[in-house]
């Protein structure tokens, strides 16, 4: 097993070695087997500079789960080996499973937690690819569900690697008894209601009652996917080239020349690109057909868990979840915050919307003399003029927004700079876009001292 386990390991390394291995370790058969090859695997000459540690989750779901984490720490004691505890509380969102919750939670803290270029190590084998690659299937999914577990991905601040999916459960179970080990056993493995406990329990014996070697050949099955997989993110990557404009808008005009199935994959992977969560098959169907049949001076919109596309001018936007609640909260919350920016030249938005720089620059446009000491950030509340130029006439901010095509969302969400000494909210400079006249800086403004420009940063799309 640790030959297998080596040349599994090997070729990853060859490309960039990991700078740690870090264990994700449960308790249960599986990550015990893959901890005690490991810490063996590291006395051969390869490995031997390679720091290993463990991290487990307490999820605390299970009133068993103190005695589990007490026996990862034994282990790790026995192999001399830094253990690391992350206690989660796994949230219980209504209309989700708590398989799925506690999933997502889970790996949220292996990610935290994760050090740079560090391999996170999971013990899932090829038992585990056969019952994920019948989920799948049972749920309808396409090629990068069939796909089911990679061998290695990008995670966190390093690489997810599974090593194992070429060793079946018998064998870690084999191994780990072999060495004088024992493990945990969750009860909740057993409880039918589970989707994957009653594949395990009442279809894979059948299964391998008719067909030994299935999941051997499921795993080949999803070996070839994953190479179809790779072969449409290569295709729909150069489609994503010829239609995207500015800052990743995707031009309707030039999706629709594709047929449907390559609009759908180049969607599929727009979103990904942009951070989004892959919709549903309904909801993808819904943006490549409902948001392009709608009328020409209507604002569609999809919204799914994890994102929404919309349509403005003939583009495509894709706004992450966040954002959009954002966009609404900034409707109603109308409390303008002080920023003593000749103090601190840095201010935190809040509600993720981002953080406000002000700096330096001989080519900035904002006068540093003409800036008053206390500067008030606010949003839109209606009503808002200025004049862009010196003796020039007032404009509605409105109208300016408007004439600028900035999507309707953006407006309502901009952060705004006003002056208040005089009573009176005047606008300085609307986010990094408008600057009012009389705060603009003038040829009399030389040199980086007297010139700044204002930087919005971690804004959404």
């Amino acid at each position: 097993m640790l030959e297998r386990l080596a040349r599994e390991l090997e070729p990853l390394a060859s490309d960039t070695a990991p700078t740690g291995w870090c264990v994700a370790l449960s308790g249960g058969a599986d990550s015990e087997a893959l901890l005690v090859a490991l810490s063996q695997l590291r006395r051969w000459s390869r490995w031997r500079r390679v720091p290993l540690r463990a991290v487990h989750v307490h999820h605390g779901l299970r009133p068993e789960a103190d005695i589990w984490m007490s026996h990862c720490r034994s282990v790790c004691r026995r192999l001399r080996i830094p253990l690391s505890v992350r206690r989660v509380t796994v949230p219980r969102t209504r209309g989700t499973s708590l398989e799925a919750e506690a999933r997502r939670t889970r790996y949220e803290a292996l990610a935290k937690g994760l050090r740079p270029n560090e391999w996170l190590l999971t013990a899932h084998h090829e038992d585990d690819q056969l019952e994920t690659f019948l989920l799948q299937l049972m749920r309808g999914a396409g090629v990068a569900g069939l796909a089911a577990m990679p061998r290695d991905i990008a995670f966190g601040k390093g690489r997810l690697v599974r090593p194992l999916l070429r060793e079946s459960r018998a064998q870690l179970e084999a191994f780990v008894h072999t060495q004088g080990f024992a493990w945990v056993v969750d009860d909740s493995n057993s409880d039918e209601r589970f989707d994957r406990n009653f594949l395990r329990r009442r279809v894979l014996p059948l299964l391998r009652e008719r067909w030994p070697a299935a999941a051997r050949v499921a795993s080949r099955s999803a070996l070839h996917l994953s190479e179809a997989l790779t072969l449409l993110e290569v295709l729909a990557s150069q489609d994503l080239a010829t239609v995207t404009v500015d800052d990743g808008l995707i031009e309707l005009a030039k999706l629709v020349k594709f047929d449907a199935a390559r609009q759908r994959n180049l969607l599929r992977h727009w979103l990904q690109t942009r951070g989004l969560a892959t919709p549903a098959a309904v909801h993808l169907e819904r943006i490549r057909v409902e948001l392009v049949a709608a009328r020409r001076d209507a604002s569609p919109s999809v919204h799914w868990a994890g994102g929404e596309v919309r349509r403005f001018r003939g583009r495509l936007y894709a706004i992450r979840e966040s954002a959009t609640t954002t966009s609404a909260t900034a409707k109603t919350v109308r409390v303008r915050r002080a920023w003593h920016w000749r103090e601190v030249r840095r201010f935190e938005l809040g509600e993720e919307q981002g953080v406000l720089r002000l700096v330096s620059d001989p080519h900035g446009s904002l006068s540093t003399a003409s800036l008053p000491a206390v500067l008030w950030v606010g949003v839109r509340e209606g009503g808002e003029r200025l004049a862009l130029e010196a003796d020039g006439p007032r404009h509605a901010l409105k109208e300016l927004l408007r004439v600028a095509r900035l999507p309707p969302w953006e407006r309502r969400r901009l952060p705004i700079l006003f002056d208040c000494k005089s009573g009176m909210a005047a606008v300085v400079a609307v986010a990094d876009l408008l600057v009012a006249a009389p705060f603009r800086a003038t040829g009399k403004s030389k040199g980086a001292k007297g010139r700044l420009r204002l930087v919005w940063e971690g804004r959404f799309c």
